[in-house]
């Protein structure tokens, strides 16, 4: 059992049946064997005792002189040399030529099956195999009678074993083929059956499926009462989910409106100041707003980590903020770019995408001499799909030893540069929230890559 540990439903179920239809017919095969050779020896029995009273019947009342008192029986193959089939009637402890045998035995005699000095009872019937003439194995029936004033006689009729051995064989033959197609039949009717009975679980697996990947936004279908609740749970698990996820964002929401207007307003008032104190406030107060920023983002990222169906298309996502960035950097004449195939898909909430790629493509179009590229494509990793979107750029580049501080929280490797050094970091927060990873690289272009790696899907 500890092979099957892990292993799908179905091949558990026709490994576990497979395995015991197989034991029961190897059973009912050695059951049916052992009885079938035991009618067939039965059956031969009859035929040699048949053979025997025919010939006490002759002992009794001689019905052919010239055999001194014993018929034929009927049968040319006692008359033939050798044939395997021989009868033998003599007295007890007689001599040679006191006994009288068929022709098919010639000068040979036929083994007793009682054994020296045993009780000898009349009547009684003995059956055997014995070694006969030429060694041929024998079933053999002997039976002793008293005729009264006459005396007492041994018969002994014999048959070849090989007959029995070979109707055994024949009904083996039939018995393999009789069970191969019973077999046969019983593993399809058990696939079949196992397709059909595990086809709820299959349709409740496609419904999730499409919960998870944004097709539906609950579990439909009718599945059998066994099911029903499962599917009924797992809906109110997704309404209570979106219910907690919508509270958190409306609470987010409002906090980030209630702290930004005071913020705004005092850095407003700060720059109408004349003193030297408004240079001290705006720079905390734009300090705090970018702290505000940035703890609501990852607030609002950690919540949506968690939403499940969310599911967002890349391609028109990228366009759109390609076209958005070639507008806001359009003085620096920069050459801005994308090749994302359509269908692929990021699973997660549309702004965290927006929110990820844009703060890439921005730190890339502040550094870059004169071309940004963006690509994305899907790929395969432990049999998920893996979505890794990249984002190069011509500029000076990023030195590997600085490539770890530039995702740190306000770390700004260039003053000159605008910007609050939380862009990389927001970004890495928000790809480890949604089960990805930020890695910057040198790119092709000569500059540096930011390359995200998240959920994909192939398409909806």
């Amino acid at each position: 059992m500890r092979l099957l540990a892990g292993r799908p439903i179905a091949i558990r179920l026709a490994a576990s049946s497979l395995f015991w239809s197989s034991l029961i017919l190897l059973v009912a095969g050695i059951i049916l064997s052992v009885l079938n050779r035991q009618a067939t020896e039965r059956s031969f029995d009859e035929r040699l005792l048949a053979y025997a009273n025919d010939l006490a019947a002759d002992l009794v009342s001689p019905t052919d002189p010239d055999q001194q008192g014993l018929g034929s029986l009927g049968d040319p193959r006692f008359d033939i040399p050798l044939s395997g089939w021989y009868w033998q009637v003599g007295r007890l402890d007689a001599a040679a030529r006191d006994v009288r045998a068929s022709r098919s035995l010639l000068d040979g005699t036929l083994p007793t099956l009682a054994p020296p000095g045993a009780d000898r009872p009349f009547g009684r019937i003995r059956k055997g195999y014995a070694p006969g003439p030429e060694g041929r194995d024998l079933r053999v029936l002997e039976r002793d009678i008293d005729i009264g004033e006459d005396g007492r006689f041994v018969v002994r009729v014999a048959g070849p074993a090989d007959e029995i051995g070979a109707a055994q064989r024949n009904f083996l033959v039939l018995l393999l083929v009789t069970f191969a197609l019973v077999g046969g039949a019983l593993g399809l009717s058990t696939l079949i059956g196992i397709r059909f009975g595990l086809r709820p679980l299959s349709d409740l697996q496609a419904a999730v499926t499409d919960v998870r990947r944004g097709r539906a936004e609950r579990i439909e279908g009718r599945f059998p009462h066994d099911l029903a609740p499962l599917a009924d749970e797992l809906n109110l698990l997704l309404e209570s989910n979106r219910e907690i996820l919508e509270r958190a964002r409306t609470q987010v929401g409002n906090l980030a409106h209630a702290l930004k207007t005071p913020l705004s307003v005092i850095v407003n008032d700060a720059d109408a100041a004349p003193d030297d104190l408004a240079p001290r406030v705006r720079e905390q107060a734009t300090l705090m707003r970018d702290q505000v920023e940035y703890y609501l983002n990852r607030a609002r990222a950690a919540a949506l980590a968690g939403t499940l169906g969310a599911s967002t298309e890349v391609a028109p996502v990228a366009e759109a903020l390609i076209r958005t960035f070639a507008k806001i950097y359009r003085d620096r004449d920069l050459a801005l770019a994308a090749d994302v195939p359509a269908g692929l898909r990021f699973r997660g909430e549309r702004q965290d995408l927006e929110e990820m790629v844009g703060n890439l493509v921005d730190n890339a179009c502040k550094w870059a001499a004169g071309r940004v590229e963006l690509g994305a494509r899907l790929e395969s990793r432990d049999g998920r799909p893996l979505l890794r979107i990249t984002v190069d750029d011509d500029g000076p580049g990023l030195p590997e030893a600085a490539r770890q501080d530039a995702v740190l929280r306000g770390r700004r490797l260039d003053e000159t540069k605008p910007g609050s050094g939380l862009g990389l970091s927001i970004v890495s927060d928000l790809a480890a929230n949604s089960r990805g990873r930020l890695v910057l690289a040198a790119s092709p272009l000569g500059g540096a890559r930011a390359e995200l790696e998240l959920l994909g899907d192939a398409g909806a």
